[in-house]
């Protein structure tokens, strides 16, 4: 009653069809809100966040630090008074800077000084040594070949022969030519910049001729890079990813085509090779790999999805892609990410037990079997029954959704002991070219990305084989014009004997 009037209220019903279409919208929302919120909090972690992918557990039995300062009691503690002598040094410092022993194979070059005092007639008692670190910046030098000719008693004119040269008709030497290569492709210096450096010490060398010596170099070393190339395909267990290379070409004028360097990764052999490709299509690793036969670890790409069902290729996933999934998922579900993180971290626990106790294969496939098989099942029986009650779209969502999509080839690592758990040693050689894009920005052509290719090959090589890159280049610059084409397996880094200067 208001007013002394009744009110008469009449119920509206909605049809149930228009009530599960309302139902479903208001769901699309929440999803699309969900994945909109994540995507912005990744866009500011890559921009402003840490790139670090550590995950440190919470422990439970830790106490928190957000206590609640006002309800707790904090006794006045007792005062106690306290006397100590310290002595003090003649000094006035309490220490001594402690450096360290500058290495012993450095050149020295020893400076005496002589007291001001006349010392005439005076017996030495003894000597301070005082060694100062110094630098003085790398120094062109010529090397003159001075060849005398002569006319023999028969009338014929002799001269000594030219030692053949890196760049034929060229006057580049191979010292020369490794340090442009090594400050490009190790160091990440462009030779637009080095011709900077060269101009300071009054030598002018156009870019142009530098870029000269570094086609004329590759050529001289492309059949060595074939060699290199048929050793990784003969490889009976392979790592392989791919990173993309900006080139400048003539079809796009203003712009660059993105091309790909598909890397592969032979751990038992210690070898890596760079294929250059202008797309990334499947044709790439097809073409490399169609003699190829063993294991094969890639991440999720779906080019590598035809190796699947080849007979004689295994193949493999890697973990970390899926760990980063998870990692990425911490902010849209802080505890699902969390259990998952904490799982994986207990595999690589395993992997790092092997490694520090130098098990053999047999043996890591027998601790495996011990200690990850039963983590694999729970957390594999764990994301089945999650995947219900996860927003598709949500990063955890993805996580879990790509990581059993996966699932067989992510635990097929626990079947042979050679095999890695993850692709990091690939990932570990592509660095090199990511920094250098940073650098020198693009290849000046599609010749030029794959004589980067074959120099990431060779150097990359070197790093994991942990010879000095220079010293390996300049040796086998002046080895190879010379050396039997049925021996440059002896060149390949790890097989090639340096001699110390």
């Amino acid at each position: 009653m208001q007013n002394g009037h009744e009110i008469s209220t009449q119920k509206k019903y909605i049809p149930l069809e228009q009530y599960m279409a309302l139902e479903k919208a208001h769901f699309d929302l929440q999803a699309e809100h969900e994945y909109l919120k994540q995507e912005l909090a990744q866009l500011k972690r890559m921009i402003f966040g840490s790139k670090s992918e550590k995950f440190i557990q919470e422990d439970p039995g830790q106490l928190s630090l957000s206590l609640d300062i006002e309800q707790q009691e904090h006794p006045e503690p007792e005062k106690e008074e306290i006397t100590y002598t310290r002595h003090k040094s003649r000094g006035g410092k309490t220490g001594v800077a402690v450096r360290l022993p500058l290495p012993s194979h450095l050149h020295r070059e020893e400076i005496v000084i002589q007291p001001q005092e006349d010392v005439s007639g005076a017996r030495m008692i003894g000597q301070v040594i005082t060694e100062i670190l110094e630098y003085t910046p790398g120094k062109f030098y010529v090397e003159k070949y001075v060849r005398p000719k002569y006319v023999t008693a028969e009338e014929k004119i002799v001269i000594g022969e030219l030692p053949s040269l890196p760049v034929p008709r060229g006057n580049a030497g191979a010292g020369l030519l490794s340090h442009l290569l090594i400050s490009k492709f190790v160091d990440h210096l462009p030779f637009y910049r080095q011709v900077k450096q060269f101009r300071r010490q009054d030598i002018d060398i156009a870019e142009s001729t530098i870029s000269g010596w570094f086609t004329a170099a590759c050529r001289l070393l492309e059949p060595l890079y074939e060699v290199l190339v048929k050793k990784v395909q003969q490889s009976n267990y392979l790592n392989a990813d791919e990173t993309p290379i900006p080139v400048q070409t003539k079809d796009k004028p203003g712009a660059t085509h993105k091309g790909y360097h598909w890397v592969y990764y032979s751990p038992p052999d210690k070898l890596v090779c760079f294929d250059y490709r202008k797309g990334r299509g499947r044709e790439g690793p097809e073409d490399f790999l169609r003699s190829f036969r063993g294991a094969l670890q890639t991440d999720g790409y779906n080019a590598y999805n035809i190796y699947d069902k080849k007979k004689d290729i295994t193949l493999l996933a890697c973990m970390a892609h899926a760990r980063r999934k998870f990692d990425q998922a911490k902010d849209n579900d802080p505890e699902r990410a969390a259990y998952v993180l904490a799982r994986m971290q207990e595999l690589y626990q395993v992997e790092r037990k092997a490694r520090e106790q130098g098990l053999t294969y047999d043996q890591r496939r027998e601790l495996r079997e011990k200690e990850s098989l039963h983590i694999l099942e729970e957390l594999g029986e764990w994301m089945k029954n999650q995947l219900p009650d996860v927003l598709p779209k949500s990063s955890i969502g993805k996580a879990i959704t790509y990581s059993l999509s996966l699932w067989n080839r992510l635990i097929r690592y626990t079947e042979n002991g050679q095999w890695e758990i993850d692709n990091n040693l690939v990932e570990n050689s592509i660095r090199p070219v990511a920094l250098g894009r940073k650098n020198y920005l693009f290849a000046g052509s599609h010749q030029a990305a794959r004589h980067a290719a074959i120099m990431y090959s060779f150097l990359g090589t070197c790093k994991i084989n942990e010879v000095e890159p220079y010293a390996w280049l300049k040796e086998v610059l002046k080895r190879i014009p010379d050396h039997s084409i049925q021996k440059l397996d002896e060149l390949l880094p790890g097989n090639l004997i340096i001699k110390s200067a």
